[in-house]
């Protein structure tokens, strides 16, 4: 959704209005609002399937649940697509869609999805429907992005082997066949990385560092700005303890193999790895944006289901309400929600009333008596006298 958009999902009774005209009460509602504190657009909401009064309180309460377990999924979805994009906001919200739209205007014109979630369907079944829905789509998101992040490790890791020090880069490009000792049974050829500051300690010290060094056996194979390779020669039964001295010395002994087709070997798997990544990274952002826009849907709709039994909950039967999107920002948020609330603040009873001043004050024990005689407390947020959500996704 776009930054900088707030929005208000409102619930109300078409008696707002004198005549009880459904078209009446949107208007109502957007008089309410004015064009100072933001738009008021349409937002159908079926008629769906009711039980009893304890499954109905049952059933708010497993929406508020599912709606959080939607948003959490949403911003997942987001996070993995941000870092797959090292935080570039313009490839991001190109992305971020529903049904190849921005989120913005799909909400600002919103009707159920009735192909996709039937709405003939009991609530409790349509709990199960998103729950399966939001939850495989959080774990496939998972699992590719895991892959892809495994990948660009597993990268990461050989491309340093190629662009590191002599202390810890491989060797296949540094170090040829004529440079090692192979095959002997009784000699064995050693590297070892220097850092420079350390040479002149290590060409006076080495022959002494165990018994059975070769003298005057060190080769200098190659350099860099921190590190200068060497070749040492020692008899075989002796190089635990030269490899064990070399490292108390600050010296970096590197297992090294000599391999005919190594340096070839090494390259192959750099770019197989790269290919890998880079195809496992395309198909992250792909399932990034269908599963996005399908996450943002099915949090809609359950927003959808939750302002309608809320209602219920809230108006009673006969189902007569009308409910509206307001579009705001977070800097006139709360001037349109002050100016619902002085419109509607009638419809929570004993709950709210004025002060001396005509300001809205809510009584606490009122408010309380209230929501339990309605048969629902609500999800822990603030109280409003009318059926009212509010949205913001990043």
């Amino acid at each position: 959704m776009s930054k900088g958009i707030k929005y208000l999902l409102i619930s109300l009774p078409t008696s707002i209005s004198p005549s009880g005209d459904h078209d009446e009460a949107l208007t109502a509602l957007r008089s309410s609002v004015t064009n100072d504190y933001g738009s008021v657009f349409p937002f159908p909401i079926p008629e769906f399937k009711i039980g009893s009064l304890d499954a109905l309180v049952q059933q708010a309460d497993d929406f508020a649940k599912l709606e959080g377990a939607c948003e959490g999924v949403v911003n997942k979805v987001g996070d993995s697509l941000r870092s797959i994009l090292g935080g570039d906001e313009e490839k991001i919200a190109q992305l971020k869609t529903v049904n190849d739209k921005p989120a913005d205007a799909y909400l600002k014109s919103f009707h159920w999805n009735k192909v996709k979630y039937r709405a003939d369907k009991p609530l409790g079944e349509l709990v199960d429907t998103f729950q399966k829905e939001i939850q495989s789509i959080d774990n496939d998101v998972r699992n590719k992005y895991n892959q892809y992040n495994q990948l660009k490790t597993s990268l990461a890791n050989l491309e340093k082997k190629q662009s590191g020090n002599l202390s810890n880069k491989s060797l296949s490009n540094v170090v040829d066949s004529s440079k090692i000792i192979q095959d002997s049974e009784y000699l064995e050829t050693h590297l070892i990385a220097v850092p420079k500051q350390l040479i002149k300690d290590f060409l006076k010290s080495y022959e002494r560092l165990s018994p059975k060094v070769v003298p005057r056996s060190a080769q200098l194979i190659d350099s860099d700005d921190e590190f200068s390779l060497y070749a040492v020669v020692t008899f075989r039964k002796n190089s635990p303890e030269f490899v064990h001295k070399c490292r108390e010395h600050k010296w970096t002994p590197r297992d090294f193999k000599f391999k005919d087709g190594g340096r070839e070997e090494e390259q192959k798997e750099v770019e197989k790895v790269r290919k890998d990544e880079s195809k496992v990274r395309n198909e992250a952002l792909r399932l990034g944006r269908t599963a996005w826009g399908e996450a943002v849907m099915a949090w809609v709709h359950v927003l959808a289901l939750r302002v309608f039994v809320e209602t219920v909950l809230r108006y009673g039967l006969p189902l007569n309400f009308v409910c509206g999107l307001v579009r705001t920002t977070p800097k006139l948020f709360k001037k349109a929600k002050a100016s619902l609330d002085v419109a509607y603040s009638h419809l929570g009873g004993n709950a709210f009333g004025r002060d001396k001043k005509g300001r809205i004050v809510k009584d606490d024990s009122a408010m309380s008596a209230d929501m339990q005689a309605a048969g629902h407390m609500g999800d822990g947020g603030d109280y409003s006298a009318y059926v009212c959500y509010e949205i913001e996704i990043q």
